[in-house]
């Protein structure tokens, strides 16, 4: 009975964090809301982006709540191009924990020691949902935090509420105003606008108005962003920042 109790007021707080997701109209305001319905977990960081384990330079995150110092070691000791959590994706494609790959011998030492570092910072629970998108894409959102290992009822609400978070961030991202925390391929803030332009089939006379840009210069944000992203032509690179979550389709 009590199980049975907890699970109805898991599914209630689940549909009362989707009513109030709907509400929120920036990223921002969406990461706050999440941040507040994971704390009772022990949650303390979490990510929300889409990546390509084709390309793991186009993956782009929308929300990183990691702690300076973190994002520092994530990209200097080249975890960013080996991320465990990542790697995972590749074996799991369902949500996953810590426990599970540490437990699991198809992974690298060099996983364990990028787990053994989140540790050192007091983070001995993580949790990893993916939302798969078609062939080598996937949306990902990632949980670290403190305590034991939660029940299967528990983990199973914070899944439900990061796919909510993930939907609703994904289609705020392709607003003009939304703002990365770590783009794909590096792209500059102009090279994104141009991106979502030529996914809407937009030329680079067109892309220079919208921007109020000359057309050369529109011309050269489309093409940097392009080359950053290795899109073999326009059209390729239009599939890849749709797929990405970067713009509508058409």
């Amino acid at each position: 009975m009590q199980s049975a109790s907890v699970g109805k007021r898991e599914a209630e707080e689940a549909l009362r964090f989707y009513a109030e997701l709907q509400e929120r109209t920036s990223i921002a305001a969406c990461a706050a809301l999440f941040r507040g319905a994971v704390a009772r977990f022990g949650i303390e960081v979490f990510a929300c982006g889409e990546i390509d384990l084709d390309d793991r330079d186009r993956n782009v995150m929308f929300i990183a709540e990691w702690p300076k110092a973190w994002i520092r070691y994530y990209v200097k000791s080249g975890l960013v191009k080996r991320d465990p959590l990542v790697n995972a994706v590749t074996v799991y494609r369902k949500p996953f924990t810590f426990g599970d790959i540490i437990h699991d011998r198809r992974f690298s030492t060099l996983d364990r020691d990028a787990l053994r570092a989140a540790a050192e910072q007091g983070w001995t629970q993580g949790l990893a949902v993916p939302v798969a998108r078609g062939g080598s894409r996937f949306g990902l959102v990632t949980l670290l935090g403190r305590g034991e290992q939660l029940d299967p009822s528990l983990r199973l609400h914070l899944c439900l509420i990061s796919e909510c978070l993930l939907t609703r961030v994904r289609s705020l991202a392709r607003g003009r105003e939304a703002d990365y925390a770590m783009p794909p391929a590096g792209l500059s803030k102009r090279e994104v606008e141009a991106a979502r332009l030529v996914a809407l089939g937009r030329s680079d006379a067109e892309i220079a108005a919208d921007l109020a840009i000359s057309g050369s210069t529109a011309h050269k944000h489309v093409e940097s962003g392009r080359k950053r992203l290795k899109a073999k032509n326009r059209a390729h690179m239009a599939a890849l920042i749709v797929s990405l979550g970067i713009a509508a389709a058409t």
